[in-house]
């Protein structure tokens, strides 16, 4: 699969699991390491966005970082 095909494929999984959070961070944390690292920079800049209004996501999300370094 193309790398930006990868990328919109992994925002629609993202999208589709996003009623939970455990999937969702589980989700992201497989896609990201599978990116190419500048996909991964447009993927966490387009979940920063997404979970914008969703508190129950970015909890999570934060409470994993420390076990998950994505920056």
């Amino acid at each position: 699969m193309e790398s930006r095909e990868m990328l919109k494929h992994t925002k629609l999984i993202l999208e589709n699991v996003s009623f939970d959070a455990e999937l969702f961070v589980k989700e992201f944390q497989k896609a990201f390491v599978q990116l190419l690292p500048y996909d991964s920079d447009c993927l966490i800049e387009w979940v920063d966005d997404f979970i914008a209004d969703k508190p129950f996501l970015q909890e999570k999300l934060v409470s994993k970082e420390a076990g998950f370094n994505y920056s």
